[in-house]
């Protein structure tokens, strides 16, 4: 049975040199410690904006809430970097709110809604040691009322102007920008472990890789075939 490292090892010679060493640089710099929720997002400019953000900060995950409201991505404005994310989809659940929290709270993460109502907690100096999601809503309503009762967190980024609140996409960018870059700068494990890295080029290879499942099929058969005649030897 090939681990994931053996099979990405078989795998990287059907990939370019300048893939692989993108693969390994990028590789380095996502997170799982922080994630992003966009519930009910309809505006296919400000969803794409916030993935192509979570591409450029190292944000590996990003959960999608479909209550009222399908979710669909420009583009034009993500540029491919959907490709290199993990996107999970809640749009099956009586509640598909309650059911992200959920799953959420039991991976270990705190809620965080963004709200332009939040007392006091901001970018700047929200408390980074324990894996955080960071909630975003609806261009006109922002969040729900069950993402608000159920965060464990309530974030405002600080505004100085007449309008109440900030566009989602921006208020995406401003927020992850802030926290990842807060993050790098401290002594708080938030870089994948070895596992995780090898489980995310993986998953990667497989999506540049021509053919990338029949390959596989074959790469694992002939190790099985391999492993076989090697018991073979061992037993006469």
């Amino acid at each position: 049975m090939l681990s994931d490292a053996q099979l990405y090892d078989r795998l990287s010679p059907f990939i370019s040199d300048n893939k692989r060493a993108l693969f390994e640089r990028i590789a380095q710099d996502r997170t799982n410690h922080i994630t992003v929720v966009m519930e009910d997002i309809y505006q296919p400019h400000n969803a794409s904006a916030v993935v192509r953000t979570c591409d450029l900060v190292g944000v590996q995950n990003i959960h999608i809430i479909e209550n009222r409201n399908k979710y669909t991505m420009n583009p034009d404005v993500t540029l491919g970097s959907s490709k290199w994310t993990d996107m999970h989809r809640y749009r099956e659940h009586p509640d598909n709110s309650l059911a992200c929290i959920e799953r959420l709270k039991k991976e270990g993460y705190r809620i965080v809604a963004t709200t332009p109502r939040a007392d006091s907690v901001t970018p700047e100096d929200i408390p980074l040691n324990e894996p955080l999601a960071f909630c975003f809503g609806t261009e006109l309503t922002g969040l729900s009322d069950v993402m608000m009762k159920h965060a464990d967190i309530h974030l405002r980024i600080p505004m100085y102007g007449f309008t109440e609140s900030y566009n989602i996409s921006v208020s995406a960018a401003l927020t992850l920008y802030t926290v990842m870059e807060r993050l790098r700068a401290s002594e708080i494990q938030w870089r994948l472990t070895a596992q995780q890295l090898i489980e995310l080029k993986l998953s990667w290879a497989r999506k540049v890789v021509q053919s990338a499942e029949l390959l596989e099929a074959r790469i694992r058969r002939e190790a099985d075939s391999e492993s076989a005649n090697v018991r073979s030897r061992d037993d006469q």
